[in-house]
């Protein structure tokens, strides 16, 4: 089984993978095309407030090809934000049917003022010409064309516009993500199908729950065919309201076992925190499995620590696998708890200018041996965790080849509540390593196929490996 799970606890939803850009996530979904209002997790150095501008769609323009071109990493050509505001206008303009569009060309003349004045204009021919044929929605939909239209014209997965709805869910998921809703994980197969996975302690585990349940209806309507968003729909509701579930048991595809008996619960929905820690004991180990870097996850990880240490924990597993990033405080200040001094990451601005993370001074002491576990969703401030560890050789990574994310993006407010996130610098290892579209070799590489299913189970080859290798260690 494999797909994009997220938690779904009520009006919004968290990536569980937390994507590293919207190709990623396309990827992840092995066939279900997740659309862009589904905004990925990254490595956020600065949060800007808006500026104090009119919310009508030519100053957003203006404003984003601004800061586009002050702010982006390199070097962008004066014509790139021009060309591309044009062509997303026209693509949206055909998709609603709108027969050869035209639009008027504008020739980047290299001064800023007057470029951005450009893209206001051509914002303004396309709202005179075509808004009130696209209906209600007509001029706030050009608006948001040329945004993203601007925004993607750099290439860069991580520079995008960001919905009202969007950067709000963003927000949510990196501070926590306290909901409404049952606390389970889901994901959608290739068939349309839904599968749920309870969270612990939540109220569809309590409920009686089991992990890998397909869900048939919701509330007695079936939900066969629909797409995430609706199903999420569906589910969701108000603290305290109930929502009736049928589901089944998961079956191998092509197999010729028949669909289990069918499930039938009534939650009650409750306000929940999505945790970003799972931590258990083992025996005399201590797994800790982080499924993204949020402002709650570094104190979530040091109370798991704590506790492992209190409990007699003689090694320690970080399970990073699918973690897609989060916060670079976030990645830091976990990164210090096992690296007493020294940098834990540079960031390297587009001027040249290099900015050192060093360790804040709050390690634990005694933890290691270390362990952790990397795969080809491993990304930015995972990498930046363990490419830490792994230079100052403080811990073994184990798994697979890492994603190969080394941008930070910082996020510009818009007034219209939208934003701007925009790749604003790179960063390196404290060793100088540069892991862009390059990742990190594990020490140890165990091949495993990249199926959320698979983790902290007995068929898990790569915690099996880790596990193995402490209790050697640690004898």
């Amino acid at each position: 089984m494999t797909g994009t799970f997220r938690a779904l606890v009520g009006a919004l939803i968290v990536v569980l993978i937390a994507a590293v850009g919207a190709v990623y996530l396309r990827d992840r979904a092995s066939g279900v095309a997740l659309s862009e209002s589904h905004v990925s997790m990254t490595d956020f150095q600065e949060h800007h407030d808006a500026p104090a501008v009119a919310a009508d769609g030519t100053s957003l323009v203006e404003l984003a090809a601004q800061k586009l071109q002050n702010r982006f990493y390199k070097p962008i050509a004066a014509q790139t934000p021009v060309d591309g505001e044009s062509t997303w206008i026209e693509a949206y303009l055909k998709s609603k049917h709108v027969a050869n569009p035209t639009l008027p060309h504008e020739d980047a003349s290299g001064n800023p003022s007057q470029d951005s004045a450009q893209l206001a204009d051509v914002l303004r021919y396309a709202d005179a010409h075509y808004a009130a044929a696209l209906g209600p929605q007509g001029r706030a939909d050009l608006q948001e064309a040329a945004l993203r239209g601007i925004m993607g014209s750099v290439k860069d997965p991580y520079t995008v516009y960001l919905s009202p709805k969007e950067i709000q869910s963003l927000t949510e998921s990196l501070s926590g993500g306290n909901f409404g809703g049952i606390g389970v994980y889901i994901e959608q197969l290739k068939n349309l199908q839904v599968v749920v996975m309870p969270i612990e302690g939540l109220p569809a585990a309590r409920a009686g729950m089991t992990p890998g349940e397909i869900v048939d209806s919701v509330d007695g309507h079936s939900i066969r065919g629909l797409s995430l968003d609706k199903v999420e729909q569906m589910i969701r509701g108000q603290q305290g309201s109930v929502v009736h579930l049928t589901t089944h048991a998961f079956v191998v595809p092509k197999s010729k076992a028949t669909p289990g008996p069918e499930h039938s619960y009534a939650i009650v929905r409750e306000i929940i925190r999505v945790p970003t820690v799972h931590a258990k004991m083992e025996g005399n180990i201590d797994y800790i499995r982080l499924s993204d870097f949020g402002q709650t996850s570094a104190d979530e990880i040091r109370t798991a620590l704590l506790n492992g240490k209190a409990k007699g924990a003689k090694g320690y597993i970080l399970d990073l696998r699918d973690n897609g990033g989060g916060l670079l405080e976030a990645a830091v200040r976990i990164s210090s708890y096992f690296i007493p001094q020294g940098t834990i990451v540079s960031t390297i601005k587009r001027d040249g200018t290099k900015i050192t993370q060093e360790a804040d001074g709050d390690a634990i002491g005694g933890l290691s041996p270390l362990m952790i576990l990397v795969n080809g969703y491993t990304a930015s401030a995972s990498e930046i965790t363990a490419g830490a560890l792994q230079d100052y050789h403080l811990a073994t990574l184990i798994g697979t080849k890492t994603f190969g994310k080394g941008v930070a993006q910082t996020i510009y407010d818009l007034p219209n509540s939208g934003a701007l996130k925009i790749t604003t610098a790179r960063y390196v290892t404290p060793l100088g390593r540069d892991i862009q579209h390059k990742g990190i070799m594990p020490d140890i590489v165990v091949p495993q196929d990249p199926d959320p299913m698979l983790i902290d189970t007995p068929r898990d080859k790569q915690l099996a490996v880790a596990k193995a290798r402490l209790r050697k260690l640690i004898r």
